[in-house]
């Protein structure tokens, strides 16, 4: 069965840093594009960062560029998204989600980052 489970979220002050972790399961994630998405309150989905496999060029929003980082461990099979100089703005709950063609076919519970002073 084809797991992900989001965790490292919390609430952070402005200019703050987190480290969010996806732990997969069921599945080899090297093998499998990866997403972050998230989601503010009342807000759509908003695409923040992928990364393919191979682990090269990875992409990010332009709300994020510069300050978020995407990486994976293959032999942990984790993803993870490094984001510092965390802003308002950027609170929202965040989904790792598998890529399949031009959409994605398993989606995390979603971890809540609050970035509030």
């Amino acid at each position: 069965e084809v797991q992900l489970v989001e965790s490292g979220g919390g609430l952070v002050q402005p200019g703050g840093s987190l480290r969010l972790s996806c732990a997969a399961s069921g599945f080899t994630l090297n093998i499998y594009g990866m997403s972050w998405v998230r989601q503010a309150q009342g807000k759509g989905l908003e695409w923040v960062s992928g990364i393919p496999t191979g682990s090269t060029r990875t992409t990010y929003s332009d709300s994020v560029k510069g300050r978020f980082s995407i990486s994976r461990d293959n032999a942990k099979n984790m993803l993870y998204l490094q984001m510092n100089s965390l802003k308002p703005e950027d609170t929202a709950v965040y989904y790792c989600a598998r890529s399949y063609y031009a959409t994605y076919d398993y989606w995390g519970q979603g971890t809540q980052v609050t970035v509030s002073s």
